[in-house]
């Protein structure tokens, strides 16, 4: 699914200016812990399986549809394991729209489904074992992908 109608009618009024955007991503792991990243087009870098949270929608059920529509994966989410924004979560689009994202990391289930790639939103999904990470558009702290995370928040710069 390609830009909502409220962030397009947003666009339309304030053009290509800085948006603050609410966001999720999960870390969703398979049977071997591993973690499944998505990118949209070959050769470009990786992402964590994301998307924006629209108007009305929770955020655990905009993590489970962003799932759904990239990967075909059904899946639950059981806790968060991180709230990341700030100027490094910073981007400027090809089109030249600017946003920030604030976005809360999801640890998710896998629960039921078939591992879709090539799909309207990614072209490449794989799993990669949390020591073996591909290169990433976003900056995450790498604690975030440890199976054995800590229940404390993280400052970090």
């Amino acid at each position: 699914m390609g830009m909502s109608d409220y962030y397009q009618n947003l666009r339309d009024k304030i053009g290509n200016e800085l948006i603050f955007m609410p966001g999720v991503a999960g870390i969703i792991r398979n049977e071997q812990g591993e973690i499944l990243f998505g990118r949209k087009h070959k050769e470009s870098t990786w992402g964590l399986i994301a998307g924006a949270i629209e108007l009305g929608e929770m955020p655990a059920q905009a993590m489970i549809r962003e799932a759904m529509e990239e990967t075909g994966l059904v899946i639950e989410p059981e806790k968060i394991i991180g709230v990341y924004g700030g100027e490094e979560q910073r981007f400027t689009y090809a089109n030249g729209h600017q946003v920030e994202y604030i976005t809360i990391i999801f640890e998710c289930r896998i629960k039921s489904g078939q591992l879709s790639p090539d799909n309207d939103e990614m072209k490449e999904l794989q799993f990669f074992p949390a020591h073996q990470l591909p290169p990433m558009v976003n900056k995450y702290p790498h604690h975030i992908f440890s199976s054995q995370q800590e229940e404390r928040a993280h400052f970090v710069k």
